[in-house]
């Protein structure tokens, strides 16, 4: 599993790599919070997710808004996803700790998740997403 930023003239461009697509979701997300924090949290507190989607493109995206969403509101940096995909739905578990800005002021602000750019393909055994963070 990997997790690298690609260049972009005005936002942030991530590229994530893993051997499911589970662990495709949960390493987006862990990429979400590292943008926004600097650092993902750790898994003290959990809350549960579930979004749909139409396609694998419309559930990530509807994914991480829903973390970005839970992040803002509940002030969790998240560190964790255990999800099952079923049907373009995804429901799971997320984890992480509260917001605090001594440990968690590295990142930026994130306003939404493109779907510009938005793509996920599998190649050699790998998922791969490359995604835009709109900061």
């Amino acid at each position: 599993m990997s997790i690298e930023e690609l260049e972009h003239t005005a936002d942030v461009r991530m590229r994530v790599r893993a051997p499911t697509l589970e662990e495709l979701f949960s390493e987006a997300g862990r990429a979400l919070m590292m943008v926004m924090y600097g650092s993902p949290g750790e898994g003290k507190r959990t809350m549960n997710v579930s979004v749909s989607g139409h396609d694998l493109e419309s559930l990530m995206h509807a994914f991480l808004s829903e973390l970005l969403f839970l992040s803002e509101v509940e002030g969790m940096v998240f560190s964790d996803a255990e999800v099952i995909l079923r049907n373009y739905t995804i429901e799971g578990t997320v984890k992480g700790e509260s917001f605090n800005p001594d440990v968690h002021s590295a990142g930026q602000g994130v306003k939404g998740i493109s779907f510009s750019g938005l793509s996920i393909v599998h190649e050699q055994g790998s998922y791969i997403l490359d995604v835009i963070f709109d900061v």
